[in-house]
C-alpha cells in the first residue's frame, strides 16, 4: 500500500492543508479524535495511506506542519481536527517575519529547515513503503505552500531543494 507524507507550510499552505485534512477524515470516516467510525473493511485497510495508527488505536495524520510564526499553527490546532496531528510534527518559529522573502530563505526560514527535515526523516523512516535512495523518502509527498512572494514560499523552496538534493 502506498504511503503519503504530507508537508504543509505557511499561512496559505496550513489553511489549505487544514481543510484538506477535514475532507480526508470525512472520506475515511475518521472523527476529530482520530477514531475510525466506519464499518467498511476495505476503507479501514486503506487508511494507512494518510494515517499512522497510534498505540491506543487512534489514527494520527502523517503530516509535517511548518510556519515561521506560531499564529497559523495555533489556528490549525484550534480547528475541529487540530488534535488529530502528531504534536511533534509542528515546526514553527517564534515570530512572523513581515512578508520578507529573504528572511524566509536565508535566515529565520533556513534555521527551521533542519527541524522540518528531522520531522520528515522521522516520518519517512517509520514507513514500510520507501523508495531505494540514500536518504529515506516516502513513496509520495504532498507539499502545499504559497508559491508567490512571501517568506514561506522561500522556506518552501529551500525545503524542496533540501529534499531533492
Amino acid at each position: 500500500m502506498r504511503e503519503i507524507l504530507h508537508i504543509q507550510g505557511g499561512q496559505c499552505g496550513n489553511q489549505i492543508g487544514a481543510k484538506f485534512w477535514e475532507v480526508v477524515c470525512a472520506e475515511h470516516d475518521i472523527d476529530s479524535t482520530g477514531q475510525y467510525q466506519g464499518n467498511n473493511d476495505l476503507q479501514l485497510e486503506r487508511v494507512n495511506v494518510y494515517y499512522n495508527e497510534a498505540s491506543c488505536g487512534r489514527f494520527v495524520l502523517r503530516a509535517a506542519l511548518m510556519d515561521l510564526g506560531p499564529g497559523t499553527i495555533d489556528s490549525v490546532r484550534s480547528r475541529p481536527y487540530g488534535q488529530i496531528f502528531w504534536p511533534d510534527n509542528f515546526v514553527f518559529g517564534q515570530s512572523g517575519i513581515g512578508n520578507n522573502w529573504a528572511k524566509g530563505h536565508y535566515t529565520e526560514g533556513a534555521e527551521l529547515i533542519d527541524s522540518v527535515l528531522d520531522v520528515v526523516r522521522k516520518e519517512a523512516e517509520n514507513r514500510d513503503c520507501l523508495c531505494h535512495a540514500p536518504e529515506p523518502k516516502s513513496e509520495a509527498r504532498q507539499t502545499p505552500y504559497t508559491c508567490e512572494t512571501g517568506p514561506t514560499s522561500a522556506q518552501g523552496s529551500e525545503l524542496i531543494q533540501s529534499q531533492d538534493g
